[in-house]
């Protein structure tokens, strides 16, 4: 049985956030204002999904989906490109983040409703749109977290690997233990979650749907299916991501090319 919840029980429920910023205030933490601002963002942005899920829903449109599932890739390279501390010159900082994540998570979202879910039609928003946004979600972390790793690590590893290729190795060669170090750190949340799951936490999408009286072990196999496709899709968009930046960030004539990098101005 579904339970309605009103919005005295989520005021209730906020008030947790006052405990946190007490807290944050008696430490002198500096979180109090951030914790305040990502608040309200969370309820306004879900409010506002919520009625252009409720709308996109009864209207039933390829076009209108594929239009929600494209701004949906526009802000998640956005965060994407927020979260590195060295960004590629140029448009190349947005569109190899962009451009991954958008393939990887096509790939991934057209295999899972093709072959597995199977809704009539197949591009029904109901369905579509829910999983491309938790396979993008961990897909934007992944690449994310990738891009940062190896540009960081590439400049502060300059001169080793400048060394290598002085020594007539390869872009390749050279920057190949920065890649793997950018790949391992990118993968590793996913793996962890998977490994985790069940017995540490209930993942969000099987808690909601128990809680909406989805009978449980339908509900488990519909969270292993979509952690299979977010691993998919996160191993996918992380490695053509680290790709494509190792191209940019050196040249045909083996170069390391630091200059085509910019720091982040802090606010």
């Amino acid at each position: 049985m579904l339970v309605t919840l009103h919005y005295t029980d989520l005021a209730v429920a906020a008030l947790l956030l006052l405990v946190n910023g007490g807290l944050s205030m008696a430490l002198d933490l500096g979180l109090a204002r951030p914790l305040l601002v990502a608040a309200l963002r969370m309820v306004v942005q879900l409010s506002l999904v919520g009625l252009v899920l409720t709308r996109l829903f009864a209207l039933e449109s390829p076009w209108l989906t594929l239009g929600a599932a494209l701004v949906m890739l526009l802000f998640a390279g956005q965060e994407t490109m927020a979260r590195q501390e060295r960004r590629l010159t140029g448009w190349w900082s947005y569109g190899i983040g962009t451009g991954a994540m958008g393939t990887a998570a096509g790939i991934v979202l057209l295999l899972g409703l093709s072959t597995a879910v199977r809704p009539d039609p197949w591009w029904d928003a109901r369905y579509a749109i829910p999983m491309l946004g938790m396979v993008l979600g961990n897909a934007m972390s992944g690449v994310g977290l990738a891009l940062h790793t190896l540009t960081a690590t590439a400049a502060r590893e300059r001169a080793a690997i400048e060394a290598q290729l002085a020594l007539g190795g390869t872009r390749w060669t050279a920057l190949r233990p920065i890649l793997r170090h950018a790949l391992r750190t990118a993968l590793m949340p996913t793996i962890n979650s998977m490994a985790a799951m069940g017995l540490v936490a209930l993942p969000g999408m099987m808690t909601g749907q128990i809680l909406s009286g989805v009978d449980p072990g339908e509900a488990v196999k519909y969270q292993i299916l979509i952690m299979f496709l977010i691993s998919g899709a996160t191993g996918l968009g992380v490695l053509a991501a680290s790709l494509a930046t190792v191209r940019r960030l050196s040249d045909r004539r083996h170069r390391l090319r630091l200059d085509r990098l910019v720091r982040r101005k802090q606010a």
